[in-house]
């Protein structure tokens, strides 16, 4: 697929982050886009964007409100595309929503565990399963999965339990690797990629805390104020155990600041990458050069990839502020 212009794609968490940017880049190419969110506000600001120079004729933009973790919800959005986009197929499924939460089976609860891996595996899973017929009617498709870094390397530092995102993410991949066979065999038009990023610039900190509550606030809860106090002094913050609520308030909220802008790859520097990664039928796409890096020393020492001296120097090496 050499380009974009007059097909359909669908995009999963298209209210922020990189499914926005990704939805503003294809619509800029002449591509009608169907995304889903949980944040019906959140994909309206997005369809603005990709309005603001007014869409060509005939070109459509669709908001459809979905869980991805939901498959009635996934079929619902289905078939609300097929009767607003006017169509029996599309040619582009971003499987792309994602949150993070509940990375551990000891301080976290089973159902953050399981929201978190059910929309970051179930939702890649579930959209596959719901789209796939209408991919196959395409003269050429393509499926591109997000997965992450955590998809070969297990972790975000050495001071906090990441097992939950880890998991689906490696699901993602193998997921994504063995789908190409599947598709060579059955469907050899289609064609799949998984997508492996790094620290991008995007929400997913704060939209994370507002799915796994439901609460869409921005504050934490007393618990969650006790359980980010209880990191904070396991990670070796001075005085955080005497740090007041207010305090650590702002230190949650500095902490998204941080990973929204001072990341090293932009939401929409990670969305050219994606197409590009496309139009070129790769089916392993790494987005950054920490990600690039870090999957040249996880092969290098597989070994050591969770020792903290290993930590310790990638986070040097790449820039890294997390953890």
């Amino acid at each position: 697929m050499k380009d974009f212009a007059g097909k359909i794609a669908v995009i999963t968490g298209g209210g922020t982050g990189m499914g926005r940017e990704l939805a503003r880049q294809l619509v800029a190419e002449g591509c009608n886009v169907a995304m889903c969110d949980v944040s019906e506000a959140a994909m309206a600001e997005t369809k603005r964007l990709c309005e603001v120079d007014r869409l060509p004729q005939g070109l459509r933009v669709t908001t459809h409100v979905a869980d991805v973790a939901i498959e009635d919800h996934l079929k619902r959005f289905r078939d609300e595309l097929a009767e607003q986009q006017k169509t029996d197929k599309i040619h582009l499924l971003f499987n792309n929503a994602g949150i993070g939460g509940g990375g551990s089976l000891f301080t976290n609860t089973r159902e953050q565990w399981e929201r978190t891996f059910n929309i970051c595996w179930g939702g890649v899973y579930l959209g596959v399963r719901t789209f796939l017929p209408m991919l196959v009617a395409a003269d050429e498709a393509h499926i591109v999965n997000t997965a992450s870094v955590n998809g070969f390397w297990a972790s975000i530092g050495m001071n906090q339990a990441h097992t939950a995102y880890s998991s689906a993410k490696f699901a993602v991949k193998g997921f994504t690797e063995a789908l190409i066979n599947d598709l060579r065999l059955h469907a050899p038009h289609v064609k799949c990629s998984v997508v492996m990023p790094g620290h991008i610039g995007t929400s997913i900190v704060s939209n994370s805390r507002k799915v796994q509550t439901g609460d869409g606030s921005e504050r934490l809860s007393d618990d969650e104020v006790a359980l980010t106090r209880k990191r904070m002094a396991a990670a070796g913050v001075p005085d955080a155990d005497k740090m007041s609520d207010d305090d650590i308030q702002a230190a949650f909220a500095e902490r998204a600041r941080s990973f929204l802008e001072d990341a090293p790859t932009t939401a929409a520097q990670a969305a050219k990458i994606i197409l590009d990664g496309v139009k070129a039928e790769r089916w392993r796409i790494l987005v950054g050069e920490d990600a690039k890096h870090l999957d040249e020393r996880v092969r290098a020492t597989p070994e050591q990839a969770y020792d903290r001296a290993f930590y310790e120097s990638l986070t040097q090496e790449v820039g890294w502020r997390l953890g």
